[in-house]
C-alpha cells in the first residue's frame, strides 16, 4: 500500500497554498516528495517532505 500525504501544497500557477492529498514517492536522491493535483486549476503539485 502506497503512503499518502494530506496537507498544504503551493500551486505555482494559482500562486496560493491549496489543501490537497497525494501519493508520497522517493526520488533518485532519496528525498521523499508528495505529488498531487491542484483542485482549482489541475496543475501538478509537489511538496518536498525530507529524507527517507
Amino acid at each position: 500500500m502506497a503512503e499518502t500525504y494530506s496537507g498544504e501544497f503551493y500551486c505555482v500557477k494559482c500562486k496560493e497554498k491549496r489543501e490537497a492529498s497525494g501519493e508520497v514517492r522517493v526520488n533518485d536522491k532519496g528525498t521523499r516528495m508528495a505529488k498531487a493535483v491542484c483542485p482549482v486549476c489541475g496543475t501538478n503539485l509537489n511538496r518536498i517532505l525530507g529524507r527517507a
